[in-house]
C-alpha cells in the first residue's frame, strides 16, 4: 500500500514539476496532492473497508470529484479567449494516474505518466 502511495506521489510530481516550470499556477505540491489523493482513496476503498467498500464507486465519486477542481482550472476571459483547458485535463489525467497506481496498476499508471509527460512537451500549437 505504501509503494503505491509513493508511486503516486512520484509521478503526480512529475508532472506538477512539468507544468511548474511552463510557469502553470497548478504546479508541483497540486498534482502530488491530487495524484496521492487519488490513490489513497483507491487504497483504502480495496483495502480499509473489509471488503463492504465497493472500488468502483469510489472511482467513480474520484472522477466526479476532480472534474469540479478542473472546472476551477478552466477560465473564460473578456476577449472570449477560454483557458485553462490543458490544466483541467492534466488534472483529470492525474487523479486517473493515482487512482491506478492505488489499485496496483504501476506500469499501466507510469506509461500514462510518459504520455502525459509528451503531450504536455509536445509544441505549442502544432500546425
Amino acid at each position: 500500500m505504501v509503494l503505491c502511495l509513493l508511486l503516486a506521489a512520484a509521478l503526480g510530481a512529475s508532472i506538477g514539476y512539468q507544468r511548474t516550470r511552463a510557469g502553470k499556477t497548478a504546479g508541483l505540491r497540486d498534482y502530488t496532492l491530487i495524484c496521492v489523493g487519488a490513490a489513497l482513496f483507491t487504497v483504502a476503498s480495496l483495502y480499509g473497508f473489509g471488503g463492504v467498500a465497493d472500488p468502483a464507486r469510489i472511482a467513480a465519486g474520484i472522477v466526479a470529484g476532480i472534474g469540479f477542481l478542473g472546472a476551477g482550472a478552466i477560465i473564460r476571459r473578456e476577449e472570449g479567449l477560454v483557458t485553462g483547458l490543458t490544466t483541467a485535463a492534466t488534472i483529470w489525467v492525474v487523479a486517473a494516474i493515482g487512482l491506478a497506481a492505488g489499485a496496483g496498476l504501476y506500469v499501466v499508471s507510469a506509461v500514462t505518466t510518459a504520455i502525459a509527460l509528451i503531450v504536455l512537451f509536445l509544441p505549442h500549437p502544432i500546425r
